[in-house]
């Protein structure tokens, strides 16, 4: 049997970090008439409670300065896994005691999901007049997860070799099952980087007219590409072309690769646009951006400069998962919102805060594809697919192409499912998409950019919180639970 108290032990320093981070949306509420800061010490007190048990509870089995010696492989899969939805619930308290909106346990549930799985897609309404508290608690919850997220793609997937993110080792001769002496120096580099760039972001969106608390918060939710606004019309209500192109470039920072960012620091200043992911990922976005704003320049009689400016925006929030939005996608045209919808499943880059399959499988998809062709064309040849100028190994093609089969299949059941709850055809395909893919809004009058998801019966949300933890997790370390091979010794 699997040895459950280290994951309980560090479970319980997770919890004792989260009740920490309830505390600054408490400082910020306090003093103001119908303060909601109760509800943040109530849910920090119960949280730090849960998680010093489990840190004194599980405290005995090994010394903690040295527990990474005696991780388990399947440890680490349950480590990976189980943050992620105990944090999510334990993130859910605040919201689930507030007084003015009245979540139920299922909304509270949905909305904490969405917010540390960086997804966006929202239960709330009345943004614009809610307490500062509040936006800020599901802000800090974005920027907390999109750091969690990075930590988790590069320090932790490779060594699981889950999904073919074994090709971002950074250690490549180091084999031992160690998670936790690289997660922290990993974690070191990613903070400082983070602050950083949220700073810088904070900096330029006020520069650009907003409010200090507007720009702290927008910046937070789009260097995590998270998308949680403080605005029901999302960035687009604020009207400021020069705040959108700033989110803009912060959104494409959100989506590169941060391992990169590391190396920059530590003066490799000509790895980032040197990578072949970094410059698949900007080819992409920006041949969808030059398609899309000539198709909506010609069909809606738009002038160039302005439909490029619309278009880059939100283009570029649904292909990283963002899903912040300035305008009404359906009065685009029939091509537009179509495109939008197959570029959700694309994401940014391996090692950056976004979801989806990732650019690196597609183009490891590509070139195995492009392999194949070859010898049929010619069957005595030997062809080797290559990423980044090296062979691509058994273990990652296969690796890739189950995850990307386990990717589709686990969106068509959602889909599914989502239909069986009720939802029309629309709704159902683009709720999974949306869900699996961590981007926010969905399509549609119901929960596309003009609507959101408050009116879904508590099954179909339930299912898509299902969804944003499994596209989140990145669909194997979850499946791989429920296989009986992992619970024998």
């Amino acid at each position: 049997m699997i040895d459950i108290r280290p994951v309980f032990f560090i479970i319980g320093w997770l919890l004792v970090m989260l009740a920490g981070a309830m505390l600054l949306p408490a400082v910020v509420e306090t003093g103001r008439a119908e303060s909601e800061s109760t509800v943040f010490l109530i849910g920090a007190a119960i949280t730090l409670f849960v998680g010093g048990l489990l840190v004194a509870v599980c405290s005995s089995v090994r010394p903690h300065t040295q527990l990474y010696r005696y991780l388990t492989l399947r440890q680490s899969f349950l480590i990976a896994v189980l943050s992620w939805i105990v944090l999510g619930a334990f993130a859910a308290l605040p919201l689930l005691l507030l007084s003015d909106t009245d979540l139920s346990v299922t909304d509270a549930m949905f909305e904490a999901v969405s917010g540390i799985t960086t997804t966006g897609s929202t239960v709330l309404t009345g943004l614009d007049d809610m307490a500062p508290g509040i936006l800020l608690w599901r802000a800090l919850l974005q920027w907390l997860g999109g750091m969690g997220i990075i930590v988790t793609a590069i320090a932790v997937s490779p060594l699981l070799r889950v999904g073919g993110m074994q090709i971002f080792r950074i250690e490549s001769s180091d084999r031992s099952e160690k998670v936790l002496p690289r997660a922290a120096q990993i974690a070191g580099y990613i903070g400082v980087i983070y602050l950083i760039m949220t700073a810088a972001l904070t900096g330029a969106l006020t520069f650009a007219g907003l409010g200090l608390f507007d720009a702290v918060v927008h910046a937070m939710t789009t260097i995590a590409t998270g998308g949680f606004s403080t605005m029901d019309g999302s960035v687009g209500a604020f009207g400021n072309p020069a705040v959108e192109w700033i989110v803009i470039a912060g959104m494409v920072a959100g989506s590169l690769p941060f391992v990169l960012y590391i190396q920059l620091m530590r003066g490799r200043r000509t790895r980032l646009l040197a990578d072949s992911q970094v410059r698949a990922f900007l080819g992409i976005l920006g041949v969808s951006i030059a398609v899309l704003t000539v198709a909506h320049a010609l069909t809606n009689a738009v002038d160039p400069l302005e439909a490029l400016r619309q278009v880059a925006f939100n283009t570029t929030s649904y292909m990283t998962g963002t899903g912040y939005v300035t305008a009404d996608l359906a009065a685009w045209g029939g091509f537009a919102p179509t495109a939008l919808f197959c570029l959700m499943f694309i994401g940014g880059c391996a090692g950056s805060t976004t979801c989806g399959i990732k650019v690196f499988r597609l183009q490891v998809l590509f070139a195995e594809a492009r392999a194949q062709l070859g010898r049929l064309l010619h069957p005595h040849g030997v062809y080797v697919p290559h990423y980044a100028g090296k062979p691509i190994t058994a273990s990652v093609a296969a690796s890739v192409t189950s995850f990307v089969f386990l990717f589709i299949a686990a969106f068509a059941a959602i889909t599914a499912g989502l239909g069986i709850a009720g939802l029309d055809l629309e709704t159902a395909v683009t709720g999974a998409a949306t869900a699996i893919a961590n981007v926010g809004p969905g399509l549609g009058e119901t929960i596309g950019p003009q609507g959101n998801f408050s009116s879904l019966n508590d099954p179909a949300k339930w299912l898509l919180i299902c969804g944003m933890l499994l596209g989140r997790l990145e669909v194997l370390s979850v499946l791989l639970l429920f296989t009986p091979r992992f619970w024998r010794s």
